[in-house]
């Protein structure tokens, strides 16, 4: 074991050394040294066979220029190109930052690494590097399509709008800059979702529910949501139906108004009241935390026996690769007939983190932890009770214009009660 040990700890001090000598090489150099020309033999080549999909022998190519100008940084730059193409996007990144470390007045190395971490769905170091590049060329058409692609896959879509807008004004003739502002022209603004959950417990009935939901974002300022929800339990069925409406102001945040009406109180709450005001503040792309959310909330819900009003506070905590974290504490004031009014505390942890990434298609994943009760939409989270409760959860985004999510979670109760549940989702954007 020690001598595997030792093995693999040279293997890293060679590549250490390697990767030093080779910064070394270009140090000594100096400047770049880009005499041989755009349109070389050598260049031809390489694309010829990166359109064939060959990347040993583009590879090849480039590996034998290194060999005879090893102080080119232009021929570094086009080994780092044939190694994104080639996906292999680790590789490229670190062959981008070495380039950089010798010549970092080179618009076209940022651009390159910032496409990098674009494919790894990195977007905050992505928009990091473009920004190193615009400052270093503002008048260079292709930049600005690369940030408007950086800001559309933040969400930043009228952001991402002025950039495409921006380039083309530089080129008219670009196909990249048509083709994004187009994309973002056709911006999504409904989703209809459809869900399925389940609940099993050691001391009584399962819960069965099914619901579908529409999310409709009419304006930059308003949205609106419907949704209507199925329960069943033992022989007892219930239904639901809830809307909502949202208005938002990058002054004042993000105000939601709603309610909800059920079929059946002795399930579900017979109404439903609530609001919540949200403040957000975006901190920076080179910070550690890129942005800040804090969310209070209160929601009243009518039982047949009971009156239940919880207040809520939530912070959610964005960092770069799209992780996030998130706290949620609650108190819940219950009154039932004939009993004293009681409020019981309640908490929920959240952290979110990407697991895969490639263009559209991205698989993300959480892990959260909850103590108290945390949802007061069906009539056996009520009552005097406490609970510990543990769960995942996946996202994958099967396109830009669809999404599957599952979770499962295990909940133990006082009494030595049970709750185990499961359940998932389609999502349709269009």
């Amino acid at each position: 074991m020690a001598e595997i040990f030792d093995s693999e700890k040279g293997g890293r001090h060679r590549r250490g050394l390697r990767s030093m000598c080779a910064a070394l090489i270009l140090l000594m150099a100096g400047a770049n040294t880009r005499g041989q020309g755009s349109t070389s033999e050598w260049q031809a080549a390489v694309r010829k066979y990166a359109d064939a999909k060959d990347w040993a022998a583009a590879m090849r190519i480039v590996e034998e220029e290194i060999l005879r100008h090893p102080a080119d940084t232009d021929v570094r730059v086009w080994r780092a190109r044939v190694l994104a193409w080639s996906d292999r996007l680790a590789e490229a990144e670190q062959e981008y930052k070495l380039i950089l470390k010798v010549s970092p007045k080179d618009p076209d190395t940022w651009l390159g690494l910032a496409s990098v971490y674009l494919r790894e769905n990195r977007v905050i170091e992505a928009l990091a590097a473009l920004n190193m590049a615009e400052e270093l060329d503002a008048g260079r058409a292709d930049i600005h399509s690369a940030r408007g692609r950086a800001l559309r896959a933040a969400g930043e879509i009228p952001e991402a709008r002025v950039e495409f807008r921006k380039a083309l004004a530089l080129d008219t003739t670009s196909e990249e800059a048509k083709e994004g502002l187009k994309s973002v022209r056709n911006e999504r603004k409904q989703e209809l979702r459809f869900g399925q959950e389940n609940d099993s417990f050691n001391f009584t009935d399962s819960y069965h529910q099914e619901w579908i939901s529409l999310s409709s974002a009419w304006t930059r300022r308003w949205s609106t949501s419907v949704s209507g929800a199925a329960y069943r339990r033992g022989g007892d069925d219930a239904g639901k139906f809830v809307i909502s409406a949202t208005r938002r102001s990058k002054k004042q945040g993000a105000l939601t108004v709603g309610g909800a009406a059920g079929s059946n109180s002795a399930v579900v709450p017979g109404r439903e009241a609530f609001f919540d005001l949200s403040q957000s503040w975006k901190t920076g792309e080179n910070t550690f935390v890129r942005a800040l959310e804090f969310t209070y909330g209160q929601h009243w819900y009518w039982y047949r026996t009971a009156r239940i009003l919880t207040v809520s506070g939530r912070m959610d905590l964005y960092f770069p690769r799209d992780w996030f974290l998130s706290f949620t504490a609650r108190g819940a004031r219950s009154a039932f007939s004939g009993m004293a009014v009681d409020w019981r505390p309640s908490g929920l942890a959240r952290l979110g983190f990407p697991l895969v990434g490639r263009a559209e298609r991205r698989l993300s994943g959480n892990v959260f932890f909850a103590t108290g009760t945390e949802d007061f939409a069906r009539v056996d989270q009520i009552g005097a009770f406490a609970a510990q409760t543990y769960g995942a959860g996946l996202r994958f985004n099967l396109t830009n214009w669809q999404d599957v999510t599952g979770y499962t979670y295990y909940q133990k109760r006082t009494q030595d009660r049970t709750d185990t549940g499961f359940g998932f989702s389609y999502g349709f954007h269009f």
